[in-house]
């Protein structure tokens, strides 16, 4: 399992835009995330004020970044941060509130050079909330990564 500060070595996201709170486990080519949507987020404020939502763009950088943490985990020969290029089949399933803690599983599917091909399923609890593909490129680390 991994915490927010290790997760900060291998992806160049920081706070407040680093949407994975820890990684649950990784496994050959798949990777589980977990983040609870706070009702602080700086998205949510002025998106839907009476009754906030997370916004479905959020969730899908949520399973972009754990793609990128398993990529980055995995130790792509070459090295470099996962840049995405594509994404694809966005299904969004059901609203996700403040306070609620979804999970997603992101999976290599194929990879071409430096090109990797994924996909990725968002669920609280059993329930399944979004799905989507995605692809990525390998970006030399320097032009990435912060310095600091």
């Amino acid at each position: 399992m991994l915490n927010s500060e290790e997760i900060q070595k291998l992806i160049p996201h920081r706070p407040p835009m680093l949407l994975v709170d820890r990684v649950v486990s990784i496994e050959n080519d798949t990777i589980v995330c977990e983040k609870t949507y706070r009702d602080d987020e700086y998205f949510l404020q002025g998106h839907y004020p009476d009754f906030p939502i997370v916004p479905g763009v959020i969730l899908c950088e949520t399973a972009l970044q754990s793609g990128a943490i398993l990529l980055a985990k995995r130790g792509i020969e070459g090295g470099g941060v996962p840049v995405v290029t594509r994404m694809d089949g966005i299904r969004l399933k059901r609203m996700i509130r403040p306070g609620e803690t979804v999970t997603v599983t992101a999976t290599i599917d194929e990879s071409v050079s430096t090109a990797f091909y994924l996909s990725a399923k968002i669920q609280v609890g059993k329930q399944n909330v979004a799905r989507l593909t995605f692809a990525c490129t390998m970006v030399p680390q320097a032009e990435a990564m912060p310095t600091g």
